[in-house]
């Protein structure tokens, strides 16, 4: 009876032994199959997609942080040299963005600052911005154009240590620090409403005085004093909702469209994209079944369109 047994179980663990081959090289087959359905981009392509993505990246003036899959403006980009103005807010609804903007002015050392700071849906991109601008003229007075103030971006002496976080209904997104005349931080394909946005910010300044005058600045345009720490050096607030008038172009009805529209055109990038980890294969994919997404890809902060105004201007400063 035990022979018999013991004959049983061997051809048991003969048949499941064959049967685990058998399953062991279908699923070689598949992978072949499968392999040859998807297969890996050859080592010149994918360099080819790399030099074109950051080249893409160079041309708009920012940089790629893999670590938290950001992009950021370098401190040599070229909208340096392009300064601020109101019309180029004015000029970002209608671009696709529609951000929250906080303007802050102080007087320091006989020159008119503005360090303002943004937060909201910028095309493709949820994201947000501080920029530091400094006045030494008079302000502008264009029939039919523009009255008001035209700033020249911070030189480097000039520029504060700047750090924020950028928070969506109690979830930091990610964390922008260093000096520089415009900190921004945009993530693409997450979708966000301003409201929905929050910056914790610090700023630390070169002296007491000029802490104290931004510090008056806040306070003349409705922060409460209880909602500011300072150390007398630095300052650190939140920047959760505006305190000053937005963009003309800015109302709810134009807002809700756009936003609907910078949704869907979320959606589908993550739809188009969301299998893949590597920037480049993103891009490549987007060229290729998207084509029309591929110039938003590179839509952060202030495009070449918001600053078109400045060809008007220049001639007056």
């Amino acid at each position: 009876m035990f022979d018999i047994f013991k004959t049983q179980l061997g051809t048991d663990f003969l048949l499941i032994s064959s049967i685990i081959v058998l399953l062991i090289i279908f699923a070689f087959f598949v992978y072949r199959i499968l392999r040859n359905l998807h297969p890996k981009p050859s080592a010149s392509k994918t360099d080819a997609d790399i030099k074109e993505f950051k080249k893409l990246l160079g041309d708009a003036g920012y940089a790629y942080d893999p670590c938290q899959d950001i992009f950021y403006s370098r401190i040599d980009a070229w909208q340096k040299k392009f300064g601020y103005c109101r019309l180029y807010d004015e000029a970002a609804a209608p671009s696709g963005m529609i951000i929250d903007s906080e303007p802050i002015t102080f007087e320091y050392a006989g020159k008119r600052w503005l360090i303002q700071l943004w937060k909201g849906q910028y095309y493709l991109n949820t994201g947000a911005e501080i920029g530091v601008y400094l006045a030494e003229g008079a302000d502008l007075s264009i029939p039919n154009l523009f009255n008001g103030t035209f700033y020249r971006c911070a030189d480097k002496a000039e520029q504060p240590h700047i750090a924020f976080s950028l928070i969506k209904n109690d979830s930091v997104l990610f964390h922008r620090e260093g000096k520089h005349w415009w900190l921004t931080g945009f993530m693409p394909g997450k979708f966000s409403e301003p409201e929905e946005l929050s910056m914790h910010v610090r700023i630390t300044f070169n002296n007491t005085t000029m802490c104290m005058n931004f510090i008056k600045g806040m306070i003349k345009n409705g922060y409460p004093a209880y909602e500011i720490l300072t150390n007398g050096i630095s300052v650190e607030f939140m920047f959760d909702k505006t305190h000053t008038p937005q963009p003309l172009t800015r109302t709810e009805e134009t807002d809700w469209i756009i936003q609907r529209n910078n949704e869907r055109i979320c959606n589908r990038f993550m739809e188009i994209t969301g299998e893949y980890d590597c920037w480049h294969d993103k891009l490549r994919a987007i060229r290729e079944k998207e084509p029309l997404l591929y110039e938003a890809l590179m839509t952060f902060g202030k495009t070449r369109i918001i600053v078109k105004p400045f060809d008007q201007l220049k001639k007056y400063l």
